[in-house]
């Protein structure tokens, strides 16, 4: 068995999943609505509130399947309660970002400034001028759009300039020794 696929999720309260023919899971709770397809060969099921994932044989395929499936399920229940975050920091001389309404825009040095709009679920926030944090209920937008905003300048391992992840470590290179 699966040690991630055979823990079973535990619906909290406020938090309603329907589960279609198709194998579509619907979560709905306090901050949102989120749906998921999951594999054919994977059952869904929920007794006394608690949610469960089987699989129909012990093949490869379906073995993985199993772990995914109970972790793509847990992390929507997880995101319509509490949500996600990503924290975002930039290191550089004149690097700054700021919120205009519902954009972020970044100077990084480049000669133009560079601007993300908010998607449906994903919002931004700026509590330092050098401080960017990506909020939402999907675990796998807020990742998508931490890794765009960081794709635009990554860090470098020589000055250690660009934007990171908060809880990044950054190894850092020497540099020319000269003679």
């Amino acid at each position: 068995m699966s040690r991630i696929g055979k823990m079973p999720i535990t619906i909290p309260a406020g938090v309603s999943i329907d589960i279609s023919d198709e194998n579509v899971v619907t979560v709905k709770g306090p901050k949102g609505e989120l749906k998921e397809q999951i594999s054919k060969e994977i059952t869904v099921g929920i007794e006394d509130g608690v949610l469960s994932v089987t699989r129909s044989s012990d093949d490869k395929k379906h073995r993985a399947l199993h772990g995914l499936s109970r972790a793509l399920i847990m992390n929507m229940v997880t995101g319509v309660t509490d949500g996600f975050k990503k924290n975002l920091e930039m290191v550089g001389v004149g690097y700054r970002a700021q919120k205009q309404g519902n954009k972020l825009v970044l100077a990084v040095g480049y000669s133009h400034p560079v601007e993300f709009e908010e998607k449906d679920g994903i919002t931004f926030d700026v509590p330092a001028p050098t401080q960017i944090v990506v909020n939402g209920i999907s675990k796998q937008m807020v990742g998508e759009i931490a890794a765009k905003i960081r794709g635009v300048r990554p860090p470098e391992p020589y000055l250690g300039k660009g934007i990171k992840y908060s809880d990044e470590v950054i190894r850092r290179k020497e540099g020319k020794t000269g003679k």
